[in-house]
């Protein structure tokens, strides 16, 4: 008999019903205590969470249990992760390096699942900059917010080319501030971040300095650790409704752009360069070790940038940052639908 590959759940998984999808989880175990209501945040770097916001698949999903669903804007990684920090949240939108950074520095969460392998984040300059290389920042401004991928993207490139983050000013701005800045000429070049980096290209002539597809750490989906133990079936519906939207993208991607454009304010021309050019979505959205490979790659940049405490053991916060089995459950819900399609003769 042959072995169901992950590929097969996954591809399964998108060929169930909807509603079997999320039923599924709630018929593996007894009632347990139910929450109040979910919170989640959405965000532009996001795609899946602005999509799953405006359908409302979550709220039909849970409302037979009388939960309620309650949506929180994060403006960046470092901003989804105070929420969870405070509890603010429940689920929250970040890269996997923040989502490292966070645990590293105690806070407990975990990543639940992948919703994205973008491009989100280059070093920026504006239209009229000289400035050719990276050495060349060199005691320039640099616009970055700390805590997310641009950020970390900045000290990786920053070392690949023989400097360090003390070459540099790091004027320490939340993303669209930071866009702001570059343009008006207040810095030298900004840590930029999708969809505000394809905009300000597209309405305001910025270039990108430098672009390394491989620095981007993952669109990753993190849980508070203390929710997702407590209530497991309601994370898997959570996770469920997720592998919804992430199929409704793939099937509707001019649909995807017209969401992210209404819901960001920004021209649809600026959403459908950023989702067809720099996001992939047709990828595996539970946490793997290529993931975790990404992670391990950018662990000496913590530790050498001082962004953990002195003695912080950031691989033991790695080796605990994922809880795939959520999202591992709902994909294993899909056998059947799996196990039908290989039983159709073929023509």
């Amino acid at each position: 008999m042959s072995r169901i590959t992950r590929r097969s759940l996954i591809a399964a998984a998108a060929a169930l019903p909807v509603a079997g999808l999320l039923a599924a989880p709630a018929r593996r175990a007894a009632a347990q205590e139910k929450p109040e209501k979910v919170r989640l945040d959405y965000a532009y770097y996001n795609p899946l969470s602005l999509v799953l916001k405006k359908e409302g698949w979550l709220e039909e999903a849970l409302a037979a249990d009388g939960i309620g669903v309650e949506w929180v804007l994060s403006a960046g990684s470092n901003k989804a992760n105070e929420f969870l920090r405070s509890e603010a949240i429940d689920f929250g939108s970040t890269a996997g390096a923040a989502a490292l950074l966070a645990r590293a520095n105690g806070s407990p969460q975990q990543i639940v699942y992948v919703y994205t392998k973008p491009e989100w984040a280059a070093l920026v300059v504006g239209k009229d900059s000289t400035i050719a290389d990276v050495a060349s920042l060199k005691d320039k401004k640099v616009a970055a917010t700390k805590g997310t991928d641009p950020y970390f993207f900045l000290l990786r490139s920053l070392n690949e080319a023989g400097l360090s983050g003390a070459d540099v000013e790091v004027v320490v701005l939340q993303h669209a501030d930071g866009r702001t800045a570059l343009e008006r000429g207040d810095v030298d070049a900004w840590a930029g971040l999708d969809p505000l980096m394809a905009a300000s290209e597209l309405e305001a002539g910025s270039k990108l300095l430098y672009r390394n597809p491989d620095f981007p750490t993952y669109g990753v989906l993190n849980g508070r650790e203390a929710f997702i133990t407590q209530y497991p079936e309601v994370t898997e519906k959570v996770l469920a409704a997720y592998e919804q939207a992430r199929q409704w993208v793939l099937a509707n991607p001019e649909g995807a752009a017209q969401v992210l454009s209404d819901e960001s304010k920004l021209p649809l021309e600026v959403a459908a360069k950023v989702l067809t050019e720099r996001t992939a979505i047709d990828i595996d959205p539970v946490p793997n070790d290529a993931l975790k490979a990404t992670l391990e790659a950018i662990t000496p940049i913590f530790v050498d940038e001082a962004q953990v405490k002195p003695g912080t053991d950031v691989q033991a916060s790695l080796d605990t940052l994922f809880a795939p089995q959520f999202i591992e459950a709902v994909l294993a819900a899909a056998p059947a639908a799996d196990e039908t399609a290989a039983a159709t003769p073929s023509a």
